[in-house]
């Protein structure tokens, strides 16, 4: 009965496919069903604050994820039809001078002209699971670590859950240095159906 509108977010031109709210609500990812465009809104102003570019050709976003944490999260990490999993860098200060180059693009141009010159700057793990198999993911783990190996300082290392429709949990490792280079790692695989029925045979 008492509630009002805050805000109005113009956020895709398409019908959204996902949407997901960072953990203490400040923030908002969005992708539509062409899938090529991820947005992050700042909730409070209902503008856009990120705008990535997924890939050329649609795809459609299986599910969108957030980084735990209490301001800015780290990164967003998105799941796709291509069975790809897409891991973009919002926080980190390696990202801070495409963002401010961005910035300064898209205040020059209008949005639709801006989203293309947005650069990506994200990763993506491909064949991460069988394209066409729906799937979501969640970041359970991030720490900023500043160890020194072979490929450089690391800035980020996260653990991502995987769980598919065809029955699978996945759990990875990945890790992003200050070059802004990624490595991945499947650190553990369970077939949920086959355990299912070794637990009801037993």
């Amino acid at each position: 009965m008492d509630l009002h509108s805050h805000c109005e977010i113009d956020a895709h031109r398409s019908p959204l496919a996902a949407m997901v709210f960072s953990s203490n609500g400040m923030y908002m990812a969005t992708a539509s069903e062409q899938g090529t465009i991820i947005r992050v809104h700042l909730v409070s102003e209902a503008t856009k604050s990120y705008s990535f570019r997924r890939g050329t050709y649609p795809s459609t976003i299986f599910s969108l994820s957030f980084g735990p944490s209490a301001d800015l999260p780290d990164i967003l990490l998105a799941t796709s039809s291509s069975g790809s999993i897409h891991i973009f860098p919002l926080g980190l200060d390696l990202n801070q001078r495409s963002r401010k180059s961005s910035s300064f693009l898209g205040s020059l141009m209008p949005g639709s002209v801006s989203d293309v010159l947005d650069a990506a700057h994200h990763h993506i793990f491909h064949n991460a699971f069988p394209a066409g198999v729906r799937s979501n993911a969640v970041l359970r783990k991030i720490d900023k670590v500043g160890d020194r190996s072979i490929s450089g300082p690391i800035a980020l290392r996260a653990t991502i859950s995987v769980i598919t429709y065809g029955g699978y949990f996945q759990e990875y490792g990945f890790r992003i240095n200050h070059r802004n280079e990624a490595s991945w790692t499947l650190e553990h695989e369970l077939n949920l159906l086959t355990a299912t029925a070794e637990i009801a045979t037993s």
